[in-house]
């Protein structure tokens, strides 16, 4: 299904050009956390860079708005445009005195950021039929993870032996190389309906519109609130991988490691999580992604190399069955004028409880024995499982298996 999902010529050049713009975002956060780190030598200073990035993401409900006004292709081409000039003005910091500059780029390009995940998302459905929708988005899953292990480390080690001014320039290029794919790839885009949606309702509504499609249709809503429970405890291992690795007498570099072993289960699961989709609907996909982080959290709370391997790798498989079922079940039941705002609600219902995650798991690992803390991260996650899978068949998984059926007639056009 791969090689089909390649065998487009448009799909191939729109999908090449978007692991590029991913490049890009990857690359520059930690390299400008320590560039200010070297200009101001305060951890502190170099810790609000990614601060100011997540900030930048909070906007994506108006990002959401902006997608669904616009057709897609022209405004991911203008956004990588933007972008790459706004990172080029990072060339303007000399001294101290301009880490003011980071912190301003680093905001306006975790808005970019958000923009162009909506965007991206929301113009798949028109380049490609709803059988292949699970194999892009795991394809650039895999995309995301593998960056992730790389380009953020290779980023700030050039900042320290080539510059950070190298480090501008190759980013920047980056968005340059997206922008020439997206130009080659030719898409049927619908014009966009919300100008005339719009006038129907009042601003807030519009801006909300993706929260209510998801509480309007069931089996969308439901991955959802799977999907926002089990984000309350996601954050727990961004601080108790410190305390594992100083149960297992490791050093705190040891982290690296188990960081790398997690996104290789997230490389490995994201090459077949099309397949299981298509096999068993998103939402028995979905299902098996929280019970495997569920056990993964499990044996991280064991004293023991092996197994703390093991839960690490199982958590990191988890994570692109569960996004690429939601993402994917989000495409396929929702209109095109809502594609963005979908997404952007995605961001953010799934963003908070995650984020206020790392807060609480940071305050339960000093109070508390680290295996309550895994045990109840474990038992939350399984009551998502639960919650999920412990019902009937839905429309939406007859729908999904039907996609094995229309396989050899619906292929993309190329």
């Amino acid at each position: 299904m791969m090689l089909r999902l390649f065998a487009s010529r448009d799909s191939r050049y729109y999908l090449i050009g978007q692991v590029f713009s991913l490049f890009g975002d990857s690359a520059l956060w930690l390299g400008m956390g320590v560039w200010v780190k070297v200009l101001t030598g305060s951890s502190s200073s170099a810790g609000l860079v990614m601060f100011a990035f997540v900030a930048g993401q909070l906007l994506a409900p108006l990002s959401g708005m902006l997608v669904d006004r616009v057709r897609r292709r022209p405004l991911l081409i203008v956004t990588n445009v933007m972008t790459g000039l706004l990172v080029l003005s990072l060339l303007a910091v000399r001294d101290k005195d301009d880490v003011w500059i980071i912190y301003a780029v680093m905001f306006l390009y975790g808005a970019a950021a958000s923009l162009l995940e909506a965007a991206q998302t929301a113009l798949l459905p028109a380049l490609l039929p709803a059988h292949l929708l699970a194999e892009a988005n795991g394809f650039l899953q895999v995309s995301k993870q593998g960056l992730k292990l790389v380009a953020p480390i290779a980023g700030a080690g050039a900042v320290v032996t080539v510059g950070p001014h190298w480090v501008v320039i190759v980013d920047a290029l980056s968005f340059a190389v997206a922008v020439a794919a997206l130009a080659r790839t030719r898409v049927d885009e619908p014009a966009p309906l919300d100008s005339a949606d719009g006038q129907r309702g009042a601003w807030g509504q519009r801006l909300l519109a993706g929260i209510l499609h998801i509480r309007g249709v069931p089996d969308l809503r439901r991955l959802m609130v799977a999907s926002m429970l089990t984000m309350t405890v996601f954050g727990f291992p961004q601080t108790a991988l410190y305390a594992i690795a100083e149960r297992l007498h490791r050093s705190p570099d040891f982290i690296g490691v188990l960081i790398s072993a997690q996104g290789a289960g997230a490389i490995a699961s994201g090459l077949v999580v099309g397949k299981a989709v298509r096999r068993f609907g998103e939402r028995g996909a979905a299902t098996a992604g929280f019970a495997s982080y569920a056990l993964g959290a499990m044996l991280l709370a064991l004293p023991s190399l092996p197994a703390v391997c093991a839960g690490v790798v199982l958590c990191g498989s988890a994570v692109p069955w569960i996004l690429v079922s939601l993402v994917t079940m989000g495409q396929r039941l929702s209109p095109a004028h809502l594609q963005g705002r979908v997404h952007a609600a995605f961001s953010m219902l799934n963003g908070v409880p995650q984020a206020l995650s790392i807060v609480v798991g940071a305050w339960l690992v000093s109070v508390v024995d680290l295996w309550a803390v895994m045990a109840l991260m474990s038992t939350v996650v399984f009551v998502a499982a639960a919650y999920l899978g412990l019902r009937g068949g839905s429309q939406s998984d007859q729908e999904s298996r039907l996609w094995k059926k229309r396989e050899r007639t619906m292929v993309p056009p190329g």
